[in-house]
């Protein structure tokens, strides 16, 4: 059992700390190339990060960061690519912001509309790939990227001051939400406050663990995403449980900008950010699909964000961490390959040894101890 457990986690881990150990000397290699200290940045990073407000500033990045992963990760265990996290998000934050800053409502109830609404666009954001990959084998990979274009249009157009939007100096907003619709954070004093929408994100991470790994409707999402013709023949609807999945990962992609939302920027603008929908990806293959990998994965990307602020100071490019992330998501096709193999070598050795112990050494001669089946026979 021991053995095996070591096994266990080695083939979990291998993975995501070869491509983070390769993606170090590959972006090492660069700065010895540009005559640049191997080390140092690191070293700044991670003094940098020392600081609590930094730390603040990471948890609050990895909040959002881990729920375009988990959005990212439900398409993956079925076995399918939603690149459109990034458009569902972003839709989804700007129609909740204009409901949030259009209606008036006691505290708990308009945090709870507002969340409403950003779950359906996404679902629905979502939903469009899903039925048009379910009723006329569209790629959800072309259609999530074309609806992410589109999205960006729609957002582009709704925020014009003639329609919903309004002129603010040199930027286009919502409308700011009335503090009623404000999540309530953890003030930390001058260290900042953590947004209060991080346990909602440790929550929906929670309740993925929880309905991938012990309700039949995981099982058959996992059994479609492995196998769809194995799991057709056991009675499951692979129509249905594709347009399930995409919906629920649309879902958790509209409460992807929730924690800026309501925790800081309070109103959808120009300068809300961007481009999380794709890092989510790269901390899902990091993270492997598992809650607490997107977890580690989160955390290592925001850091990497925000500590990389202090090698503009030091004399060091900042892109420097950008590098970093590139050669991370290089680095994790090639690391969980080696260690798929790996995998199979060992379950390929187990099989000789329980063959050599069962058969004295493998000889045939059937002198060694009985199998289970055997003295039950």
């Amino acid at each position: 059992m021991k053995k095996f457990d070591k096994d266990r986690l080695i083939l979990a881990a291998g993975g995501p700390v070869l491509a983070i150990a390769v993606a170090m000397v590959l972006t090492s290699v660069v700065l010895i190339a540009s005559g640049r200290n191997p080390v140092q940045p690191y070293t700044l990073m991670i003094e940098y990060a020392v600081h609590s407000d930094i730390q603040v500033l990471i948890v609050n990045q990895a909040a959002t960061y881990y729920l375009a992963a988990l959005a990212v990760a439900v398409g993956f265990r079925m076995n399918l690519f939603n690149i459109g996290v990034d458009g569902q998000y972003r839709l989804a934050a700007m129609a909740a912001a204009l409901v949030g800053a259009s209606v008036e409502l006691p505290g708990p109830l308009h945090i709870l509309v507002i969340l409403l609404v950003a779950v359906l666009v996404g679902g629905f954001w979502a939903g469009i790939a899903g039925i048009l990959k379910t009723t006329r084998g569209v790629s959800e990979v072309v259609s999530t990227i074309m609806l992410n274009a589109i999205a960006t249009s729609i957002i582009a157009y709704l925020i014009l001051p003639d329609q919903f939007g309004e002129q603010r100096g040199n930027n286009l907003t919502t409308g700011e939400i009335p503090e009623s619709g404000w999540f309530p954070g953890l003030d930390l004093g001058a260290a900042g406050e953590i947004y209060g929408f991080t346990l909602v994100a440790a929550l929906c991470g929670i309740a993925y663990w929880l309905v991938l790994n012990r309700t039949r409707f995981g099982f058959d999402l996992r059994a479609t995403g492995a196998g769809e013709s194995a799991a057709v023949a056991s009675g499951v609807d692979a129509k249905r449980m594709v347009l399930t999945s995409m919906l629920i990962s649309g879902a958790i992609a509209g409460l992807t900008g929730m924690p800026v939302l309501l925790g800081d920027a309070h109103t959808y603008s120009l300068d809300f950010p961007a481009g999380v929908g794709f890092t989510g990806i790269t901390i899902a293959l990091l993270g492997r699909n598992h809650p607490l990998g997107i977890a580690f994965g989160a955390l290592l990307i925001a850091f990497l964000d925000k500590a990389s602020a202090t090698l503009d100071y030091n004399g060091y490019e900042k892109e420097i961490a950008t590098i970093m992330q590139g050669l991370i998501v290089m680095a994790v096709v090639i690391s969980y390959e080696a260690v798929r193999r790996y995998g199979l070598r060992r379950q390929q050795q187990k099989v000789g040894e329980e063959l050599a112990a069962s058969g004295d050494g493998g000889t045939g001669t059937g002198t060694g101890p009985k199998t289970s089946k055997e003295v039950s026979a």
